[in-house]
């Protein structure tokens, strides 16, 4: 005869195993699974792990990341395809095995999608955009950044196909020109976020089309189009009055000119802007932004050699540079010294500054800063006063600032 206790924890048993069973059922319903983010096991994840998902999650799944996946290629994202119709954002983000195969088999079965990272999956084409194009009309969002075989006429195909385009990223698209703005300028008037960064080949006519049929934009990047000049600034504030960020680094042919027209027409919800080796932008844009950008938030001035003291104390003097600024930075801008950190402690909601090779700037005055607002983080370098040989030789200087778009 069973004991009390034995039946007691029997029954216990059977209950854990009710429990688990339970669990593995949940963990196995692909109704449950409607975001998947397999970012931290991307050394591990296969082909066939992809098509084990999408066979178990099947019509449910709406977010899949296979960013960094790299043994991902596209057999497996056609059976995904095939059982993942429902899909709205993927990301594809370092896939290299990735070819125009399968944009085809996405443009075949998931209709829905909307948001579509192919940052470095270097084998895309011009065909993978016309596929695109034709079957998945609803796209929003694009990343094409590294994409470096795109050209005019793939972005000609996606713009008239999606003509609901809100963001498109062609970061290292180094054989896009001038007619491949004027695409989008002619087919995507929804555009709010383009980022061009080293798109070397556009020039000043490319971006005014743009800038006349896109009025919607609110964040651009044209860092490293070394052909922009004062004229694309005065287009972007004339057409474009919703601009909150603004990418200019490596346009050495933007003057004073240019950033005081973008001020005082189109900037006045500006929030962020970035300027990087600009070795004609001096004090009077500080003054212009002071004076017309009451929301400015974040300003990048690296390299520009010609801004002193005087012009950071107009910035920091004006209500929206005590009341808003939170980041600054200043690096390799030789003219500011200890007076600019003075100034700068009006500014209350200060979080950052970048130093690095100030070389007027001291160890003194950024204590002193920091005793005035404890919360602060102050990046500086003082580099010798005689710099060491280099052994492998010069480099490329890095860009710092290209980072929010």
């Amino acid at each position: 005869m069973l004991s009390n206790n034995t039946i007691l924890h029997n029954q216990q048993c059977c209950l854990g195993d009710l429990r688990m069973s339970a669990w593995n059922v949940l963990a196995l319903d692909g109704s449950n699974w409607q975001k998947i983010d397999l970012f931290n096991f991307q050394t591990d994840i296969e082909g066939r792990v992809v098509e084990n998902i999408s066979k178990r999650c099947g019509g449910f799944l709406r977010q899949l990341s296979l960013r960094g996946c790299l043994s991902v290629g596209d057999a497996s994202m056609k059976t995904f395809a095939q059982n993942c119709r429902n899909i709205e954002q993927l990301n594809l983000n370092g896939c290299t095995k990735i070819t125009d195969s399968t944009c085809i088999s996405l443009s075949k079965f998931c209709s829905k999608l909307r948001h579509l990272d192919l940052t470095s999956c270097v084998s895309i084409t011009n065909h993978a955009l016309k596929a695109l194009s034709e079957g998945c009309r609803m796209l929003e969002n694009l990343n094409l950044s590294w994409c470096d075989q795109i050209t005019r006429d793939g972005i000609e195909a996606i713009s008239r196909g999606c003509c609901g385009l809100r963001a498109l990223f062609l970061r290292g698209c180094t054989q896009l020109d001038d007619p491949a703005l004027k695409h989008l300028q002619k087919h995507c008037p929804e555009l709010v976020t383009i980022n061009m960064q080293s798109c070397t080949q556009i020039t000043d006519e490319g971006f005014v089309s743009l800038c006349r049929g896109c009025h919607k934009l609110q964040m651009v990047c044209v860092s490293g189009c070394s052909n922009i000049t004062d004229a694309s600034l005065t287009a972007l504030g004339l057409n474009c009055q919703q601009l909150k960020i603004l990418e200019a680094a490596r346009c050495s042919h933007v003057t004073d000119a240019g950033f005081t027209v973008l001020a005082r027409v189109s900037v006045c919800t500006h929030t962020r802007m970035h300027t990087h080796t600009h070795t004609h932008v001096t004090d009077n844009t500080l003054v212009q932004l002071s004076i017309h950008c009451p929301r400015l938030q974040a300003l990048t001035l690296s390299h520009c050699e010609l801004i002193t003291d005087d012009g950071i104390r107009h910035l920091s003097s004006s209500v929206s540079g005590q009341e808003r600024l939170q980041v600054v930075e200043l690096d390799n801008c030789p003219l500011i010294t200890d007076v600019t950190l003075e100034h700068l402690k009006s500014c209350q909601r200060l979080e950052r500054i970048e130093l690095y090779d100030c070389q007027q700037v001291t160890r003194a005055g950024i204590k002193r800063i920091r005793a005035h607002l404890p919360e602060i983080k102050v990046h500086a370098y003082f580099a010798p006063v005689t710099p060491p040989p280099s052994v492998h030789g010069g480099g490329q200087r890095l860009c710092r600032c290209c980072v929010i778009l």
